[in-house]
């Protein structure tokens, strides 16, 4: 079975190897960009390869986390959303999409590996298009 993918996008680039290494250690697959553009150019190539959405908020020039994570949910829906950020968290209720967790930083590794997968495993959270 192949490991799951997951959408990392972080715009500091020591910040995106501990979390491109620390979920390859946890079994995930991993496709880490730095903006919302790169990061939706690799969704729109396969969005059913990936099963999570992992981003951070501020992500430089360009679209936030938030209308990151809006925009990949329009192609699905149900796409389990986890945003980390180290001043946004408190815009979460307002702006995250239904259904994420925020993780406030600094965090420890185990906090992602954690919300990714209790997202991940939840049933109304199936990471494939809705169906009619």
């Amino acid at each position: 079975m192949d490991a799951p993918a997951v959408l990392v996008v972080e715009d500091e680039a020591m910040i995106l190897v501990d979390l491109e290494s620390g979920l390859e250690e946890a079994g995930f697959e991993v496709v880490g960009v730095r903006n919302a553009a790169e990061a939706i150019a690799a969704f729109d190539v396969a969005p059913n390869r990936f099963k999570a959405l992992l981003s951070d908020i501020r992500l430089g020039s360009g679209q936030s986390g938030w209308e990151l994570a809006r925009c990949v949910r329009q192609s699905n829906p149900r796409i389990p959303v986890v945003y980390v950020s180290g001043d946004s968290a408190g815009q979460w209720g307002a702006e995250g999409v239904p259904n994420s967790i925020m993780i406030s930083k600094p965090f420890f590794m185990p906090q992602i590996v954690t919300a990714l997968s209790s997202l991940m495993n939840d049933p109304s959270n199936a990471a494939g298009p809705e169906q009619s």
